[in-house]
Formats: C-alpha cells, sequence, structure tokens
C-alpha cells in the first residue's frame, strides 16, 4: 500500500527552498498533509523495500535515483551535506518537507470549501475562530434550547425542587464528563472536519463509529423536529391562539386539536427552514447570532424578573384555586356564589342549580379563591411548599384527585414520574458537541474545545440549577403543574416572570427555538454525508454526494423526510426522550472511547488536556447507561438494538477501514490475555476441537491447487475454532518477497470465497519439506495453535518425473505424527460437496485401530454443517478370527450410546484367508516399478544409459552413441512403465517368466533393421544386476502381507461402502525406515481403490472425545 504525503507549494531561491508560503488563494492551501495536492513539488512514498517514484522537485523530476548511485560533487546540490541519506532521500520526504506540510493543514467542515469557492469567497489559509465564538458561544445556543422556556418550571412543579434539582444535576454531570472525555480525545492529535463522529470513528473503529454517528445523526434531526414542535407551541398557545385551525386546544380533549396544529404548522414551519437552509447556510449563520442574543437577553429578563418579584408586591397573574386544584372558571369568575347569591358557573359545577343543593365535600371544604400565582421570591415560603414532589397521572387535577374538565378543573396530560421527567428534561442539556462539530474552522481546536466546551456546560448548569432554586421560591406549586399555562389564560410562566415585559422571553424563545432549528437542519446532513464519504455503510454510499455549492444534496432531503417523522409525532413530551436515548448513547461511546484508550495506554494517546482520568470516564460512561435505563428502559433497548444491528451490518457489509482505534487495541489486549490463559495448561477432552492447519499446493498462477481443501475445513469447522491456511512458494526470500505478497492475497481472496474464517500464512524456502515442516511447528501463536493438519493426497504421484511428489507427502506425514498432532488427509477432493450442495445418505466410519476417537468425533462435526446435516452415520469395525463380533457389536452401540452419538453399528468379520496370486502378483509388480525407479536415480549417466538401452529395445531403434546431458524426462519413464506393464502382459499369457527378448517380441513389431541386426540388439541389453534382474525379483514377505491386508479392507469396503458420500478411515502409519516410503504410497492407493470421497484419518495420540458430562 503506498504511503504519499502531499506538501503545499513553496518558492525556492536561489539558496535552496524557502519556508515562504505560496499564494493563500492556492487552492491546495486547504488540504491537509495527507490530502492530494497538484504538483510540483510532490513526494511520493511506496512501501518499503519497493522502487521509488519519482522524487519531483521544482518543475522537473530529480535525474538522481537509485539507477545513478554516483553524485555529481560539480553541482551545486543542496542536499550534499545529506549524502549519506541520498538513497533514503528519493524514497522518504525530508524532514523540513513533513514540517511544511504539516504547517499548512487546514481541516475543513464537509463542503464549506466548496461552498465559499461556489460564493466567489477567498478560501482563507487558516481558521481564525477563537474559543469565546468558535465553541463557546455555539455551545450556549445549542444547550439553552425550547425547554428552558416550556417545560423547565413545570418539571420544578411536578417534581419538587429537591428532585427537580437532582434530576438537573444528573443530566449536567453527564455532559460535564462527557466533555471532559471529549476535551480529552479533541487534545490527542489534530481533529479534522467532522467533529463529534470523527472523535468517536477514529477512537473505537468503524463499526462502533458508523453506529454512533448514525445514532448522533438521528438525535440530531429528531432534534430538528423538537425546535420546530416547540416554536409551533410557543406560537399557538402564547403568542397568537387565534391561529388555531382545528376547535379548542385546552383541555383534554382539546389534545387532538392541538396535535393536529402542531402536524400542520409543524410541516409548514419545516419547509420554511429547509427552503432557508437549502438556499445557502450564510443566512443560518447569520441568524444564529440574532438567535443567541434573543437566548441571552431572554434568560436576562427572567432572572431579572425573579429579582424584581422578591422587591414589589405581589401582581399578576392571579389564579383561581380550589384546595389544590387549579381551575380556569368561564368569565374569569373565582366566587363561591354570584352576585346577590346567584348560582354562577363553579356552583353549577360543584353543586348543582339549586342554591339549597348539597355541593361535593371537597368544594364545600376548599372554597374557591383567587390567589397570587406569582407571590414572589422568598415569600409565602414556596420554597417550602415546592420543595416535595407533587406527582399526578394523566387525568388528575390535583395529586392523588382525579380531576374533572367539566368542572372547569385544569388536569395533568401526561402521567408523570422521576423517570418520565428525566427522559424529557435531557434534550435541554444536549448540544454540547456544537465546538467540536466546528473543529475545522477553529484557530486552535485543542486550545479552544476543552475550554469552550467545559466553560458553556459550567455557564449552563448554572442557569438550570438556579433556574430550578427560583421557579420553587418564586411561583405557587398549582401555578407551576399548569404547562400550559391555562389558568393564566394561556400565558408562559416564563414570560411572566420576566423584567420588563413578557413579549420579551415571547419573542426571544421563539426566534431562539427557531435558530436551534436551522443549525440543526444544518448540521444534520452534513454529519451524514460525513459518514457516507467514510464508507463504512455501503448502503449510505448515495448521501455522500453533493451539489456544485459543495451542499449534501441527498443527505439534506433525507434529514427533512426523518424531521418529518418526529413532527408527525406532534408531542414534545413524547419526542424528547427519544432524542435523549440517542444522545446518551453518543455520550457513552464518547466516554467509553476515552477510556478504552487511557486504560490500553496506547503509545498515540498523548492528549495535551491533563484534567481528566480514566475512572471519570467510566464514571461518565456509567451514568449514561443509567439514565438511558432510568428514562425509559424500552426506548434504551430499542437504541441498543438499533446500534446494534448497524454494527453488525458494518461488520459484514461495511469497507475494511484502519483507523488505529481503540477497539484494535481491545482487541489485541483481549488476544493477549487469552493467549497467556490457553498457554497454561492444554484443553480438556470435553473442550478439544480440531484446530486445523490446511496445506495447500499452489499453482503457478499462486492459486490453491485444491480449493475444495479450504471448503471441507469450513465445513468440519461449521465456523468454530481456529482455522489457518498455509502454502510453500520455493525459492529465495529475498528474491521472492513480491510473490510472498501475492499469494498471501490470493490465499485470503480464495478463503472469501469459500467463506472459511481463519488465517493465512505463506512461507518462502528453498526446500519444501522442511518449508512445511516449519510451518507444522511453529504454526499458531502460543496456546492459540493447531491440533489437527489437513493434507490434500498426491493424485498422479505414479506418473510424477521425480519422487519428490510422494516424498514431501510422507515426509509431512511423518513430521505430523512426530508433533502428536491430527491428520487428515483428503482423497478425491475434487469429488468433495461445495458449501451449497445438500447430500443425503451416509457417512460410514471404518474403524480399524483405535485413534482416540477422531473417526467418531470428525462425522459429529461434519453434521452441524448444512451439507451433512441430513447424512445418516454408520460405523464398521474389523472382527477378527478370535474376536466375537455379536459381543462386539453390543459394546460398540453400549458405547456410542454414552458418546450421545446416533450411528448404525456394523461387525465386519475377516477370516484369515491364504494369499491370492492376485495379491503376490501386486506386490510383485509394486517392487520391480520401485527398483526399476531406483536404479533410474541411482545417477545420472547410469541412469540415462539403462532408460536409452530400455527404450530402444522397445522402439527398435539403433542405441545412439551420444548420451544428452539432459535429466531424465516424463516420456523417458512413460517407456519404463509400457516396458513392465508389457512384460507382465507377456508372463501372464504364457504362465513362465519371460527374458527381454520375449517382452520384446511380444509387445513390438520389429523393424527389418531389427532383423538385420540380432547381436547388435542383444548387446544393448541392460546386464544382469541392472534392469535384468527385475525378472528374478521376489517379493518381500512383509510387503506381501500388508498388500494382502491392504486389498482384503478394499474388498469389504467396496462391498459395504461403495454408495456412501464419504468414508473415513484410519490412515496407516509411515514406515520408519525410508526405504519403504514408496510401498506406502501402493498400499494406500489399494486401500482406498474404487471409493469417489475417502477421508485418512490418523489422530494425534490423545482422547478427544469422552462419555464423560
Amino acid at each position: 500500500m503506498s504511503v504519499r504525503f502531499a506538501v503545499s507549494s513553496v518558492k525556492e531561491d536561489e539558496d535552496g527552498i524557502t519556508n515562504e508560503p505560496a499564494s493563500a488563494s492556492s487552492p491546495s492551501e486547504a488540504s491537509g498533509p495527507l490530502s492530494p495536492v497538484s504538483p510540483p513539488p510532490r513526494i511520493e512514498i511506496v512501501e518499503y523495500g519497493r522502487e521509488p517514484h519519482t522524487y519531483q522537485k521544482g518543475n522537473g523530476p530529480s535525474k538522481h535515483n537509485e539507477a545513478s548511485p554516483f553524485i555529481d560533487l560539480e553541482k551545486d546540490d543542496p542536499e550534499t551535506n545529506l549524502a549519506l541519506y541520498e538513497d533514503e532521500i528519493h524514497r522518504r520526504p525530508v524532514v523540513s518537507t513533513i514540517l511544511q506540510g504539516l504547517v499548512s493543514y487546514n481541516p475543513v467542515q464537509p463542503g464549506e470549501k466548496e461552498h465559499q469557492q461556489g460564493e466567489g469567497k477567498q478560501v482563507p489559509r487558516k481558521n481564525q475562530l477563537g474559543t469565546l465564538i468558535g465553541v463557546y458561544l455555539p455551545c450556549l445556543q445549542n444547550i439553552l434550547g425550547v425547554l428552558l422556556f416550556v417545560r423547565l418550571s413545570w418539571i420544578v412543579g411536578m417534581a419538587g425542587v429537591l428532585e427537580s434539582f437532582i434530576i438537573v444535576f444528573m443530566c449536567c454531570c453527564t455532559t460535564m464528563l462527557t466533555a471532559i472525555s471529549m476535551s480529552a480525545i479533541a487534545t490527542n492529535g489534530i481533529v479534522p472536519a467532522g467533529g463529534s463522529y470523527f472523535m468517536i470513528s477514529r477512537s473505537l473503529g468503524p463499526e462502533f463509529g458508523g453506529a454512533v454517528g448514525i445514532l448522533f445523526y438521528l438525535g440530531t434531526t429528531f432534534a430538528s423536529a423538537m425546535y420546530i414542535l416547540g416554536a409551533v407551541e410557543i406560537m399557538l398557545t402564547y403568542i397568537a391562539p387565534q391561529m388555531v385551525l382545528f376547535g379548542t386546544i385546552t383541555g383534554p380533549e382539546g389534545q387532538s386539536n392541538l396535535f393536529n396544529n402542531m402536524r400542520v404548522y409543524g410541516t409548514a414551519l419545516l419547509v420554511i427552514m429547509g427552503g432557508i437552509v437549502f438556499v445557502g447556510v450564510k443566512f443560518v449563520n447569520k441568524f444564529a447570532t440574532v438567535a443567541l442574543a434573543c437566548v441571552i437577553l431572554s434568560i436576562l429578563a427572567i432572572f431579572i424578573g425573579f429579582f424584581v418579584t422578591a422587591g414589589l408586591p405581589p401582581s399578576q397573574p392571579k389564579i383561581c384555586v380550589i384546595g389544590d386544584i387549579l381551575v380556569n372558571p368561564p368569565d374569569n369568575d373565582c366566587s363561591f356564589m354570584g352576585p346577590n347569591n346567584t348560582v354562577n358557573d363553579l356552583w353549577k359545577a360543584y353543586c348543582g342549580e339549586e342554591t339549597n343543593a348539597t355541593c361535593d365535600p371537597y368544594y364545600e371544604d376548599n372554597h374557591p379563591q383567587r390567589i397570587p400565582g406569582i407571590p414572589g421570591l422568598g415569600r409565602n415560603n414556596e420554597f417550602v411548599k415546592n420543595g416535595l414532589n407533587s406527582y399526578m397521572l394523566a387525568g388528575d387535577a390535583a395529586p392523588r384527585r382525579v380531576g374533572n374538565p367539566e368542572r372547569y378543573e385544569i388536569v395533568a396530560d401526561i402521567s408523570t414520574t422521576f423517570t418520565v421527567l428525566l427522559g424529557i428534561f435531557f434534550p435541554s442539556v444536549t448540544g454540547i458537541m456544537a465546538g467540536s462539530n466546528r473543529s475545522g474552522d477553529l484557530k486552535d481546536a485543542q486550545y479552544s474545545i476543552p475550554r469552550g466546551t467545559i466553560g458553556a456546560i459550567a455557564t449552563t448548569t448554572t442557569i438550570y440549577l438556579t433556574s430550578v432554586l427560583m421557579y420553587g421560591g418564586t411561583a405557587d406549586g398549582r401555578l407551576l403543574r399548569d404547562k400550559y399555562g391555562d389558568s393564566m389564560g394561556k400565558g408562559m410562566l416564563a414570560a411572566q416572570v420576566c423584567w420588563p415585559n413578557e413579549w420579551v422571553v415571547l419573542i426571544g424563545s421563539f426566534l431562539s427555538t427557531v435558530g436551534a432549528g436551522l443549525q440543526s437542519l444544518t448540521g444534520a446532513p452534513r454529519l451524514l454525508q460525513a459518514i457516507a464519504k467514510d464508507n463504512v455503510i455501503p448502503l449510505l454510499g448515495i448521501f455522500s454526494r453533493q451539489s456544485k455549492r459543495g451542499e449534501p444534496t441527498f443527505a439534506f432531503f433525507l434529514t427533512l423526510v426523518i424531521s418529518e417523522v418526529g413532527i408527525i409525532i406532534a408531542s414534545l413530551d413524547a419526542v424528547a426522550p427519544i432524542i435523549t436515548m440517542f444522545f446518551l448513547m453518543c455520550y457513552l461511546f464518547v466516554n467509553v472511547a476515552s477510556a478504552l484508550q487511557t486504560l490500553l495506554k496506547s503509545p498515540n494517546w498523548r492528549p495535551r488536556f491533563k484534567f481528566y482520568h480514566w475512572t471519570l470516564s467510566i464514571l461518565g460512561a456509567g451514568l449514561c447507561v443509567a439514565l438511558m435505563f432510568i428514562s425509559s428502559w424500552y426506548y434504551a433497548l430499542a437504541a441498543m438494538v438499533l446500534a446494534g444491528g448497524i454494527y453488525k451490518y458494518i461488520e459484514y457489509r461495511g469497507a475494511e477501514k484502519e483507523w488505529g482505534d481503540g477497539i484494535r487495541g481491545l482487541a489485541l489486549s483481549a488476544a493477549r490475555y487469552s493467549l497467556l490463559r490457553l498457554e497454561d495448561a492444554p484443553p480438556h477432552t470435553k473442550n478439544w476441537r480440531p484446530q486445523i492447519l490446511v496445506l495447500c499446493k499452489l499453482e503457478d498462477d499462486l492459486v490453491p491447487k485444491h480449493k475444495q481443501l479450504l471448503t471441507f475445513a469450513s465445513q468440519l469447522k461449521a465456523g468454530k475454532g481456529l482455522t489457518m491456511v498455509s502454502a510453500v512458494v520455493e525459492g529465495e526470500y529475498v528474491d521472492n518477497y513480491g510473490t510472498w505478497q501475492a499469494a498471501k492475497q490470493s490465499l485470503k481472496r480464495v478463503m472469501e470465497e469459500e467463506k472459511v474464517k481463519g488465517f493465512c500464512e505463506v512461507m518462502v524456502t528453498t526446500d519444501v519439506i522442511q518449508g512445511l515442516c516449519h510451518m507444522i511447528q511453529t504454526a499458531g501463536l502460543g496456546g492459540l495453535n493447531h491440533n489437527t493438519v489437513v493434507l490434500g493426497w498426491p493424485h498422479g504421484w505414479r506418473q510424477a518425473t521425480s519422487p519428490q511428489a510422494w516424498r514431501v507427502f510422507i515426509e509431512t506425514v511423518r513430521n505430523v505424527s512426530a508433533g502428536h498432532q491430527a491428520l487428515l488427509v483428503p482423497k478425491g477432493i475434487q469429488l468433495f460437496p461445495d458449501n451449497n450442495e445438500k447430500y443425503t445418505g451416509t457417512i460410514d466410519v471404518w474403524w480399524i485401530v483405535h485413534d482416540g476417537g477422531m473417526l467418531m468425533l470428525l462425522p459429529f462435526l461434519l453434521k452441524q454443517h448444512k451439507v451433512w446435516k441430513n447424512c445418516r452415520m454408520r460405523i464398521f469395525t474389523v472382527a477378527q478370527l478370535e474376536d466375537n463380533s455379536i459381543q462386539m457389536k453390543k459394546d460398540l452401540e453400549h458405547f456410542l450410546y454414552h458418546l450421545r452419538i446416533e450411528a448404525d453399528v456394523q461387525v465386519v468379520e475377516m477370516m484369515t484367508s491364504d494369499i491370492s496370486a492376485y495379491t503376490y502378483e501386486r506386490t510383485l509388480m509394486m517392487e520391480q516399478r520401485n527398483q526399476m525407479l531406483k536404479q533410474m536415480h541411482l545417477s545420472k549417466r547410469e541412469s540415462r544409459k539403462e532408460i536409452q538401452s530400455l527404450t530402444d529395445m522397445h522402439r527398435s531403434k539403433v542405441p545412439s552413441t551420444t548420451i544428452s546431458e539432459s535429466t531424465i524426462s516424463e516420456e523417458d519413464e512413460e517407456e519404463v512403465q509400457k516396458v513392465v506393464d508389457i512384460h507382465h502382459r507377456a508372463r501372464d499369457s504364457k504362465g513362465e517368466e519371460s527374458s527381454p527378448d520375449d517382452v520384446l517380441l511380444e509387445g513390438a513389431t520389429p523393424t527389418n533393421e531389427e532383423e538385420a541386426e540380432p547381436k547388435r540388439k542383444k548387446k544393448t541389453l541392460p546386464p544382469k544386476g541392472d534392469f535384468g534382474n527385475l525378472l528374478d525379483i521376489k517379493p518381500d514377505e512383509r510387503n506381501v502381507r500388508r498388500m494382502h491386508t491392504a486389498v482384503k479392507l478394499n474388498e469389504v469396503i467396496v462391498q459395504k461402502s461403495h454408495g456412501a458420500k464419504l468414508v473415513l478411515i484410519n490412515l496407516p502409519g509411515p514406515p520408519k525406515m525410508k526405504a519403504g516410503d514408496e510401498n506406502y504410497m501402493e498400499f494406500l492407493e489399494v486401500l482406498t481403490e474404487g471409493l469417489e470421497r475417502v477421508l485418512m484419518v490418523r489422530g494425534g495420540g490423545r482422547e478427544v472425545i469422552t462419555i464423560y458430562s
């Protein structure tokens, strides 16, 4: 993978390269040090060890490179003082070049540079926003939202001062701890455009980063819906009630009308605001200043009003109460009876039409009276009265008293508890990442983000906590519980408190809410575009597109659609908990990222912000989880399921990214811990499963010769345990590094195609046998190593030009056995099924010798895969003459019962029989062929002479006096095989041994030249003791017995299992002496003849299956 450093243009004078930057109007100056820039100059560094790209300085490429290693001393080269590193300079940049690139680095928000260039503005080389304008004020504006004006007083009335204080304090502590964690991440290097998403994704990896990024995007989008609903509520309830379209919106009967009005006006306002954002971000940025000013003025007016009420006598508003019940009588008549003891509306509601009627007991005990709703700060002991909670159920007029709207009682529209109010309030403290989202515009993000964010949180926390105390000590509790101000004629309590006039707060809260909504509609599409450009979620690729002005058009329209979903919900109290979950999930992962980086002690974790500790991050994460489940456990579970689904989708379909994230470090630490645990002791028999090392042979194009080996391994593992795929490339590592890389990539690609989950490794070695031996010894790490080797059968070993093919196989078998590892040798691997096939039939196990239970366990594991799931298992065992076959069957069935393995059992009796002529003849043919090949390879010269004599006899040609110096060809060996075959056919037909002359007469037609010169031919016969002694060979008795066993077993296996889908049989051990290697191969061929799919199994010398639980 090439590594490129792109550097801004610099001027060059006579003395060399200076540090003076080029014109600020150059578009390349806005690029970062890792961004592609147009040359000159350009430095491209490829992977170490590769041919270097051109090193370009000035307007032309450098003439000096590795092809010309000598320095032109006569030339005035500014780098002559670095002559020792001249070769490195052409591969890697000098320090000054890197520093120039870092200095010119300028992160900008996605689309911002294109937007500014589209408006004809000059893109500044560096952004100049400081802490106050760039971080503090934006955070202040986003945190102080609509809920401060329309819900905080109601929360105080319901929860009381004490619990309200706890709610606000918990929420603010969560955001403060998150801000501390975020400050540590933000100061751990440059934060490019993307802000919070960039920090989370680069700290936790693409899977978590993408999941949290989507949740953050959804939270920001739903926040825009909340702001719009808040603006509509302020407009319809407090500013212009006459604009209501669907009848009255007061009382429970008006709830549906209120929601319909919210939907209509909310959609209209969304269209207007969307049009403003679509036309230009410039207006949004300017309006943000106006909205911020409105927020600050409104809060100042409210706090001044709190203190003004303490010094002035109580005035408006006056509220009508009956005991603890707040009523809103018609014509504002709050008397017990009308003038002249006439019946008024309240009397009719509680007593009836008659003046002497019996009234409701509560009405008789608590006569209606009009009292000041805002007595003033510190008066009437309101702080103590409002100290405890007064939670109500939906429809209650007072705590634990069901209300009756027909009696003009103001009833609760929703049931309230501590958890409900917590979920509603938490969105009031979100917005702490507004400063980090502007990281591309900051002069010094590492300096400004921590100070601005923490300062804004401290300010808003003070405002919220003070407001709780002020509301609790200023207003009557019954008025505080009046959510929509029905008792004040649709008045906002914050506006009634403020000084000098209520319109300061009404207009200010409306404009600030609209401004916050515009900010959300502006930021959310850019966040989605940043996620789409990272390509971690392929499904979102379309949203990375942008218009000519740099606006994320597709992402913007999706944002409008999702925001409309929130508006259709229509209830501010229902939308707020959804936003709470999304933001809490985001804050949770910010804290986790900080704690993870700290605990892992990553070398790159060097934050400048020193006022943090991992315990604070853990505490912040715990608070986030607690608040999620306290406020709404089902919303919390839904958010986690959504995040988990996105995580798994990215893991399965997303693009692979390597961002140096903490999750990689966590995986490394967990792997290290697990490896150390595995190192302590070998796994218990109950936990044993085949950890497979697949040894592949590569073709000339570096593709595995038999991909079915990997398919079989995946079927055997069923996605569990360890799978390693290895191959050996013959040659010198220094000269074959590129081949090594290509072979490894080829193995990875085939593993992905065959859906094999595991690791691959390639070894370059001059000796294939030794290379395989090293792989068998060293594959794996610590306790995570293989215990089973899968080795392909060397097809065509008989026709091979050299014994290397079967020698590699046998030596590998020896090495595996020496390591006490299990060995699986599939024969007929090209006939094994693919993963998309399904077999029905039988899997036959021929249990000849005990191997630790491998033959029992392997079919069971195969049957876990869908390919072999429908196959039945049959177990055959062989009984000798002295064995009781009936008892053997009963014992084997009993053994399988305790192993919990279902299989049909059959005992095959193999009686002692004489060795057949066929067995003797086949052994003789084997030894004759082996002897002939040995003679061929005694020495090059002697072998060439003998091959020449035999082939000349068979071809009826005069032998050449000059022998070629080439090695034995494949055609020569084929001729030898033909001679041996002709000899045996001739002997079979005559019933006696034949001489070479007989072979010639029987197998070929002599030419006239042969008849004319019989003596010359006689001289070409091999001398006695060379090929001539082949006719006198007598088979070795041990080989005859082994061949007899192979032939008899093969006959029985073919008879019983010719229709089986797979046959498993014990693999005989290799000969101790290498002199019998070629005979071993022949025995295995005879043993498995006539079978399509065979798996030869050799255990590793330990028990792998047990009857115990």
